[in-house]
Parts: C-alpha cells; sequence; structure tokens
C-alpha cells in the first residue's frame, strides 16, 4: 500500500474516499498500537448527506479498520462497504454482555 506521510499526524483531517470515488469524510482521529508500530484503524467525522451517514443514521462517525485502507496521500483512499450487513445497536439495557462495537 502506498503510504506518502511523514508523520501520522499528517493524516488528520485529511479528505477519505472510496475506491469508488464517494466521498466518505475525513480523518479526525487514529487507533495506534505502540507496541507493534502499527496503525490498528482510522476514525472518520462521516459527512453529511454521504452514503456513510446514511448507513450509520444520526451517529457523526464511525472507525475503518486499516485492513480497508488502500492508499495514503492526498487523500486516503478506503474500500466500498455497501449497506447490507447489519449493524450492531447498543443494547436498551445495562449488560455485562454488551457489544463490542461503539458507535458514537
Amino acid at each position: 500500500m502506498a503510504v506518502n506521510v511523514q508523520n501520522l499526524s499528517d493524516m488528520i483531517g485529511k479528505d477519505v474516499f472510496t475506491v469508488k470515488g464517494v466521498y466518505a469524510g475525513r480523518i479526525s482521529d487514529m487507533h495506534v498500537n505502540l507496541g507493534k508500530f502499527r496503525l490498528n484503524s482510522l476514525v472518520l467525522d462521516v459527512a453529511k448527506n454521504s452514503f456513510l451517514s446514511n448507513m450509520i443514521g444520526n451517529k457523526r462517525g464511525v472507525i475503518v479498520p486499516y485492513q480497508y485502507v488502500e492508499s495514503i496521500g492526498d487523500v486516503v483512499i478506503i474500500k466500498h462497504v455497501t449497506a447490507n450487513i447489519p449493524i450492531p445497536r447498543e443494547p436498551e439495557t445495562s449488560d455485562d454482555n454488551a457489544s463490542p462495537f461503539s458507535m458514537f
């Protein structure tokens, strides 16, 4: 994968598009494993009226695993995802077996 950034902090604020050219949002944060020197995932602020905002509803962001990143340069290119995968919802009651997914 092509990566054209010298510092990870240079990625904050970059626009994110899918391989189909659809705008997804901007990078607002990253999850980094410092023990292994690996980037685990990107946190996107989803653009209003984008295909991702239609998929996640009223949530304002989404976490994209690094495996979905195709290239990083002036913009970030990720794999295109479809809405046929059910999105886990938070349980209505407090439970010890809560979903491992967090939505924000």
